[in-house]
């Protein structure tokens, strides 16, 4: 059954508490953009049973969760918690503090190799952390995560290493994994351009047209077509012989 968790208020409370693990249970963190999709689809073709987790973090492009909410009932998750954080009290980001700019560009091969202003300090393991004790509490073993390091913009907490070390640290910290229930973190784009994340969408149904990857949207959700994560979307239809249906 299809639920949401605590949209209104700052914790989340888990009605049902379970003391085995499930292996067809997988949770899923869903922003409602354009990988994070994907990565739900490639769960689902996995057999798992997902479970979406999302963050209101005080990001600028909120509208995102509006998408999130959308694909997670059309995708049929069993459930979608919405998680209330405040990234933003402690700026830094251009995509929680609105007094600094998104940075925008004409194309993505204007992009650079910095770390760009859109950085959000410690974003994934935050919520990564969230979706690991939820994790814990279901009894599923497995938790999917749509980061790529390959065509994205540079962020520390999206490569490999990272991830594994966060796997690594999580089978230390739980009751579940000191018992012998080893979690796993799938990032199944990781090695993937984005031309190649669209490809599989694609092949597995997703409709991008509902998906929202801009850092700096319209009031309506409309695209800016400069922002990183667009410049670099585009390219990747573009790669495909494809229009971004969402424009």
């Amino acid at each position: 059954m299809w639920s949401r968790f605590n949209e209104g208020g700052p914790n989340l409370t888990i009605a049902v508490m379970s003391t085995k693990t499930n292996p067809n249970k997988a949770v899923v963190l869903l922003s409602g953009g354009l990988d994070s999709t994907t990565c739900l689809a490639i769960c689902k073709d996995a057999g798992f049973i997902p479970y979406a987790i999302s963050f209101r973090y005080g990001q600028r492009h909120a509208l995102e969760l509006q998408r999130a909410e959308q694909i997670a009932r059309d995708a049929n998750v069993a459930q979608h918690a919405i998680i209330q954080l405040d990234l933003a009290s402690f700026a830094g980001s251009a995509l929680t503090d609105k007094n600094l700019a998104v940075p925008k560009h004409d194309s993505a091969e204007e992009l650079g190799t910095d770390i760009p202003l859109t950085y959000v300090p410690a974003r994934n393991t935050v919520f990564l952390s969230y979706a690991l004790a939820w994790a814990e509490v279901l009894g599923a073993m497995d938790i999917y995560i749509g980061v790529n390091a390959l065509d994205y913009s540079g962020y520390p907490d999206c490569r490999p290493e990272y991830i594994r070390a966060f796997e690594t640290m999580a089978n230390l910290a739980t009751k579940s994994a000191v018992q012998g229930n080893r979690l796993v973190i799938h990032a199944p784009l990781i090695t993937w351009t984005k031309s190649q994340i669209i490809r599989k969408g694609i092949e597995l149904g997703v409709d991008y047209s509902k998906t929202l990857s801009c850092y700096d949207p319209g009031p309506q959700g409309q695209p800016c077509k400069h922002c990183d994560s667009c410049l670099l979307r585009t390219r990747g239809f573009e790669q495909n012989a494809m229009t971004d249906p969402s424009w």
